[in-house]
């Protein structure tokens, strides 16, 4: 993308957090990326964006609400996302307004357990996931919240050791645990993501961690072999919780994908090719699934 002057626009990284989070989990990774322009928005029912009760159930519905911090990046895009996170910025660079203009995308463990639901093996892990979405839901909407956030954060332990709170910490989530059955719903309302992910032509890297659930990382071992030259991490000792836990290893590998990108944008632009416009033409937007939704009642 170029200005009027003809010069290549600059840049912005834009990040997304994890359900339960905020948009200050990526205060390592700013630092990191010095003057580069940098947006970590806090997604809608988290941080600053908590307010209020009307919030969406689809990722388009994400997007839309994301879509003031959006509108400030004038350029090309460098997407970062983490879980719940992660799925929302898959959806942004393959059936968006913005697909175009997304310059790289690093996926952190992303939430798209649809891609499980095949029929093979996979099948019993999206089961899985289903099932605490909607042991988690239920619980919300019998006004068991506690319940609810304990039996959320075991499940994302995994194979970790159950992470610590601080009392604040816990308010704060039993406070903001209304919003987790639309993650979930919107999650489980994708589909498509199969199809979507193979005509992915944004170079792409994937992140995980061998203590995370293994509904996560087997979406991010499926993601890798589906993607066209997509990169693959894998921590061994990290949990899902990597991109704060593991900062210091996940970060330098975003800003070496991110620095590869912007590579290979020049040398397109020196051939005189836009660096993305293709992969928007070639992506398949991802439909719905709403067979699978997990509001069973409290909701119309």
């Amino acid at each position: 993308m170029t200005g009027l002057d003809g010069t290549r626009a600059a840049a912005a990284v834009v990040t997304l957090h994890c359900s339960l989070g905020s948009g200050r989990q990526w205060t390592k990774l700013a630092g990191a990326l010095g003057g580069t322009p940098f947006m970590a928005p806090d997604i809608s029912g988290y941080g600053v964006a908590a307010c209020g009760r009307d919030w969406p159930r689809t990722l388009e519905g994400e997007i839309a609400r994301l879509e003031p911090w959006l509108a400030k990046a004038r350029g090309p895009i460098h997407l970062v996302g983490h879980s719940y996170g992660g799925a929302i910025v898959f959806r942004l660079a393959t059936a968006s307004h913005y697909a175009h203009r997304i310059r790289s995308l690093t996926l952190i463990e992303p939430v798209l357990p649809t891609l499980l639901r095949d029929g093979s093996a996979d099948t019993r892990l999206y089961d899985r996931f289903a099932r605490i979405a909607q042991v988690v839901s239920q619980d919300i909407f019998d006004g068991a919240v506690l319940e609810a956030v304990e039996a959320f954060t075991a499940f994302w332990a995994g194979s970790g050791p159950r992470e610590q709170f601080s009392p604040s910490g816990r308010l704060r989530m039993i406070e903001q645990a209304g919003k987790l059955p639309y993650d979930f719903n919107a999650a489980l309302d994708l589909d498509g993501v199969a199809a979507t992910a193979r005509a992915l032509r944004v170079p792409t890297l994937l992140v995980s961690g061998g203590l995370s659930p293994y509904v996560t990382q087997r979406i991010v071992a499926k993601l890798a072999a589906i993607i066209d030259g997509a990169e693959m991490r894998h921590l061994p000792a990290a949990g899902h919780m990597l991109p704060v836990t593991h900062a210091e290893r996940v970060n330098p590998e975003i800003l070496r994908h991110i620095w590869r990108a912007e590579e290979l944008a020049k040398l397109e632009f020196a051939a005189g090719a836009g660096p993305t416009e293709a992969a928007a033409a070639a992506a398949q937007p991802a439909g719905s699934a709403r067979p699978h939704l997990v509001f069973r009642r409290g909701f119309n």
